[in-house]
């Protein structure tokens, strides 16, 4: 059995963990409730985004743009939306083990992909596991700004344009509820077509100034947001799987407290009890 003194201090070096991760668990609770708000306020520009371009998608337009054309999958590209940092329990192993599942399926149909990480823990996985990693963006922050990626999303939307993607995807944790976050892979490209019933009929909409104009403008946007989207639900989830790791982290130097206590009691008293036994056998023997 360690020495009583071993067992004080490392009772006095769990407390001190305790300490900070009873402290980050409060720091991410603070940075959850704002990242949900920024969440709460894009979430319905993107859903109604995601409703009226799946619209769109369905009628027999007069000008066909190339995100609406569906090609034979060749190659397919990824935006895999991670963490930039860790101790979010395994919100990234289980995002990542999701991709990898996808990706095999198409590399068993022959498909090519490629990667395009945002995050430093998904640049950092994507650089272990292999793959072609066409752009990355990290160090993005709590408040991430749509300028931040407009630049990595339009290399994929240009390698797209030239025909060297055939689908495009973007995975990411959805936020559902503090204790749970639930990775998803959504299709951007080509766009997914609505679940609402149409009119059978052949229906356009009617563009000003020019169909080309408006729809090169509002599906780059639609892309954009999807995105954009994607990131401050991860953001959200991230600091929701912090908060709920620190907590069972702080709750378990707690009960390792607790039984390091009982240890060094125990210890405490076989030393007293030693003492004891030594007094009386010296007076004994005087």
């Amino acid at each position: 059995m360690a020495s009583a003194k071993e067992i004080k201090t490392k009772i006095a070096s769990v407390k001190n963990t305790q300490k900070i991760t009873s402290a980050m668990e409060m720091v991410a609770a603070s940075k959850m409730r704002r990242a949900q708000e920024r969440m709460a306020a894009s979430r319905p520009y993107a859903e109604n985004m995601r409703k009226v371009i799946g619209h769109v998608a369905q009628g027999t337009l007069e000008y066909k743009h190339p995100y609406l054309e569906v090609r034979d999958a060749k190659r397919v590209g990824y935006i895999v939306v991670a963490t930039d940092r860790g101790l979010c329990g395994g919100l990234n192993v289980n995002l990542f083990k999701k991709v990898v599942s996808d990706v095999k399926k198409w590399k068993e149909q022959g498909a090519d992909v490629e990667f395009c990480p945002i995050g430093a823990r998904s640049v950092q996985f994507f650089k272990s596991f292999g793959g072609e990693v066409s752009a990355h963006a990290s160090g993005l922050g709590d408040a991430p700004k749509l300028a931040d990626l407009i630049g990595t999303v339009r290399v994929m939307l240009k390698a797209y344009n030239e025909g060297k993607l055939d689908r495009l995807y973007i995975v990411f944790n959805k936020f559902v509820n503090t204790m749970t976050q639930t990775p998803v892979i959504e299709q951007l490209l080509p766009l997914p077509k609505s679940d609402e019933e149409v009119a059978s009929y052949p229906w356009d909409y009617i563009y000003e100034p020019d169909p080309k104009e408006v729809l090169d403008l509002l599906l780059t946007r639609y892309v954009e947001s999807q995105v954009y989207q994607g990131v401050v639900e991860n953001i959200a989830s991230e600091q929701a799987a912090r908060m709920v790791a620190m907590k069972a982290a702080t709750d378990n130097a707690g009960e390792m407290i607790d039984d390091l206590q009982l240890v060094y009691n125990k210890a405490r008293q076989a030393a007293i009890t030693q003492e004891l036994s030594e007094i009386v056998s010296g007076a004994a023997a005087v």
